[in-house]
């Protein structure tokens, strides 16, 4: 799809490009990996789904871009999810630099580290079985982003997450 300078935005964070989930708080159904196959979610067991949250807080994933890029348009979808789909979504990232090299290779550090990244995506509602899709002039001005927290309010599951933007050297 076009972006504001006439550029085609392209998918950053499939699994085909090279995007990986680094971690995330919960999965209690299913491989959350399937949220960056490209094509659409077959069934709730074709997503990320977590338990039903008892107490206070937030589920949470992290996402390795395939590749380094200034996002455009975020699409969130809940397909399938009816009953179970979280109320909320937001996000957060940053560009990790040769010296984070060592977060990457420690879940713990790396989970610790995105509590602080800046917000990319302020809280937005998301409802049942359907593709939400988030414009540029929703997010926070952060520049080129290689890693991203995904989160979900309070509980629930999606179907897919695809991040689309300019790609960078």
């Amino acid at each position: 799809s076009p972006v504001a300078d006439g550029s085609q935005a392209e998918e950053l964070s499939s699994i085909l490009r090279g995007g990986r989930i680094l971690g995330y708080n919960d999965s209690h159904y299913g491989n959350p990996e399937v949220i960056l196959y490209p094509d659409k979610g077959l069934d709730m067991g074709d997503g990320w789904e977590t338990r039903r949250r008892r107490e206070p807080g937030f589920d949470w994933i992290i996402v390795a871009l395939g590749q380094t890029g200034t996002l455009d348009r975020i699409l969130v979808d809940t397909a399938h999810y009816k009953g179970n789909f979280p109320a909320s979504c937001s996000m957060n990232g940053r560009l990790l630099t040769g010296s984070d090299i060592a977060l990457m290779n420690n879940p713990d550090a790396l989970k610790a580290d995105s509590q602080f990244w800046p917000e990319i995506l302020p809280a937005q509602p998301l409802s049942a079985d359907a593709e939400h899709n988030f414009e540029g002039d929703q997010f926070s001005g952060i520049g080129p982003v290689s890693v991203v927290r995904f989160n979900i309010v309070p509980d629930g599951g999606i179907s897919r997450l695809k991040l689309f933007g300019r790609p960078t050297a």
